[in-house]
């Protein structure tokens, strides 16, 4: 089993490096094939999602496309896929940062009753969308 950090994904997502990104498809490749059984944990989704929104300036549409490439890539495990799915349906149409929607979606998953925050804006839509 492998563990595939954040630059590997960042290669593969903006080609910026071909050598590298070669590297990684051919990986990806061979799990795809079931050769190697690849994995990353959540913080490295996040780390990615925030590095293409701040160092390389991704819009959102732009930054949802990427993300959704990579959670459709069946051969690679991501810790919790389904609330990360969800989670970015949500930053698709809603005015929330990525790690809100996240928190959202976990918190209705586990059906709490309420959302303690300070962000007023984040509290108004745990009511409005529950």
């Amino acid at each position: 089993m492998i563990f595939l950090d954040t630059n590997y994904f960042l290669r593969f997502l903006l080609k910026d490096n071909q050598s590298q990104y070669l590297i990684v498809k051919r990986l990806f490749i061979r799990a795809s094939h079931g050769k190697v059984k690849l994995f990353t944990s959540l913080v490295v989704f996040f780390e990615i999602c925030w590095v293409l929104r701040s160092y390389y300036g991704k819009r959102k549409g732009n930054l949802c496309l990427m993300l959704e490439k990579l959670l459709k890539m069946n051969f690679i495990n991501f810790p919790e896929r389904y609330l990360l799915e969800k989670s970015l349906n949500l930053f698709e149409k809603e005015n929330l940062s990525f790690e809100d929607c996240y928190n959202f979606i976990l918190a209705k998953e586990k059906k709490v009753a309420s959302f303690a925050t300070f962000d007023k804006k984040l509290k108004a839509k745990f009511k409005a969308l529950q």
